[in-house]
């Protein structure tokens, strides 16, 4: 859907695509608010895509799209439990989250980026600095989303049994079925490498 924004910037060859976002940093932010952004697109495509073993890249923007579909499975492995210790509350998740998506990560022409063979380094100093902050925007603002969507709303139930339409409080662990797809690996590949 994005690889058609011929105005967006490109660092290396990955789109710099406009995000709707309360985060501060360098995005540009969206035309349209009401319109889906490039976050919510790898949010919905992630459980299709995340089966694929190849993925055809049509464009710019299919790398960025590559890039977060990666981050919401290192997430997804962040949160998953292990023994001993359950899957994190809402908060809890939310801090962890955030936390992953500021630390340090390789980007496209570091020795510890998985994913050279598809994507340029920058050209310089200037650019790299721009996609790193780009990419901690983009990244912190998919952890939140990410986080809603884990964690959602119970059904307030009436005194009928039937659902009343308002929203309770945040159910205190993630949703199983998006949990399920924390083992699956996008292409085979892994940020983490």
């Amino acid at each position: 859907m994005f690889n058609d924004d011929t105005s967006a910037r490109q660092v290396g060859n990955m789109a710099l695509l406009p995000i709707n976002t309360k985060v501060r940093g360098p995005a540009p932010l969206a035309a349209d608010p009401s319109q889906p952004d490039v976050i919510e697109e790898s949010l919905d495509l992630f459980r299709a895509n995340c089966l694929f073993r190849n993925f055809e890249i049509k464009g710019p923007a299919d790398r960025l799209m590559i890039y977060l579909i990666l981050f919401i499975s290192e997430c997804l492995t962040k949160l998953a439990p292990t023994p001993g210790k359950p899957s994190p509350g809402y908060q809890e998740a939310l801090k962890l989250l955030q936390t992953q998506a500021v630390d340090t990560f390789a980007l496209p022409g570091d020795a510890g980026f998985p994913l050279n063979s598809l994507y340029h380094a920058p050209a310089n100093r200037m650019d790299a600095d721009a996609l790193r902050s780009y990419l901690t925007q983009t990244r912190t603002e998919l952890a939140i989303r990410l986080v809603d969507r884990l964690y959602t709303h119970e059904q307030v139930l009436g005194p009928d049994g039937q659902p009343t339409g308002q929203l309770g409080a945040r159910s205190n662990k993630p949703s199983k079925w998006w949990m399920s797809f924390q083992k699956r690996r996008f292409m085979g590949r892994s940020l983490s490498a």
